[in-house]
C-alpha cells in the first residue's frame, strides 16, 4: 500500500512504487485537473506543488512522494489570486496547459511577493502553451501578485 496526502488529504493506494504520479493523479484518485503533456518532463502540463515545489509529476513515482504534501489545481482555492487574476485576464484559449502554468505561478509567487517581468519569465520558461498566450500569463500573474500584497 502506498499512502499520499493530496490536497490535504490522506489515500491509500493498492499500487506499485514505480508508479507514475501523475497517472496516480488522474487514473486512481480521478484528479484531471492536471495534464498529460509531452511525458517527459519537458511542456509543464504536468505540474504540480510537491512540498511547495513545482514539480512534473510525469517524472516522478508514488514511491519517490511518499511522506510529502502534494497539492494539484483542484487543491488550490477558487479564491487564490492566481485562479481570479487569470479569469481577469481572460488567459485560457484552450486551456489544457493553464492548470500546470497556475502551479507553477504559485511556487514563484511564494518565494517572491513582487516579481519583475524578467523573474517571470524565467520562472514560467518551460512550461508551454500551444496557443501563445504568454503575455496574458505575464499579466495575470503581475496582477495575482499585486493582489496578493493587498
Amino acid at each position: 500500500m502506498i499512502t499520499l496526502k493530496v490536497n490535504g488529504k490522506s489515500h491509500s493506494l493498492d499500487i506499485s512504487p514505480e508508479v507514475s504520479l501523475l497517472w496516480t493523479i488522474r487514473d486512481h484518485l480521478k484528479l484531471t485537473g492536471t495534464k498529460f503533456g509531452c511525458g517527459k518532463g519537458l511542456c509543464g502540463s504536468c505540474t504540480v506543488q510537491v512540498d511547495g515545489k513545482a514539480e512534473r509529476s510525469c517524472q516522478m513515482t508514488v514511491g519517490d512522494v511518499q511522506g510529502k504534501s502534494i497539492t494539484t489545481i483542484e487543491g488550490m482555492p477558487e479564491t487564490h489570486p492566481l485562479k481570479k487574476a487569470w479569469i481577469k485576464e481572460q488567459v485560457a484559449q484552450c486551456g489544457y496547459c493553464q492548470p500546470g502554468q497556475i502551479m507553477q505561478a504559485a511556487e514563484l509567487l511564494s518565494k517572491d511577493k513582487n516579481p519583475s517581468e524578467a523573474k517571470i519569465i524565467k520562472a514560467m520558461d518551460g512550461n508551454f502553451c500551444r496557443c501563445g498566450t504568454y503575455p496574458r500569463i505575464k499579466s495575470a500573474i503581475m496582477l495575482a501578485a499585486k493582489e496578493g500584497r493587498k
